[in-house]
């Protein structure tokens, strides 16, 4: 990675609970940091202060609490990116699961 160059910082919220509160073992999620640190060379996780995400259903406001995985890369394959999503959604038996991107300048 030179510096000055756009990069894409990818950025994985996955859930630490099912649908019935019930948490997801950890082992669940080494094969995730295996195929992005394999994919894309590395990965930041932030897990020690989970992220919560809050939104409306109706009246109720939802509580989900998310792990946050980061990969930097170059070009951004959004097929592939659409397809592990799908297969992360299905995993985790979630009704959506995002990802995210952002472009980023290196210095």
């Amino acid at each position: 990675m030179d510096n000055g160059r756009t990069m894409h910082l990818v950025q994985l919220l996955l859930p630490l609970y099912d649908n019935t509160g019930q948490p997801f073992e950890q082992a669940r999620y080494a094969p995730i940091r295996r195929t992005l640190t394999e994919r894309f060379g590395g990965l930041t996780a932030y897990v020690r202060a989970p992220a919560a995400g809050l939104w409306k259903d109706g009246d109720q406001t939802v509580r989900d609490d998310v792990v946050v995985y980061e990969v930097m890369v170059e070009e951004l394959d959004r097929a592939w990116w659409a397809a592990y999503r799908e297969t992360l959604r299905r995993e985790f038996r979630q009704e959506a699961l995002v990802i995210r991107v952002q472009p980023v300048e290196l210095l």
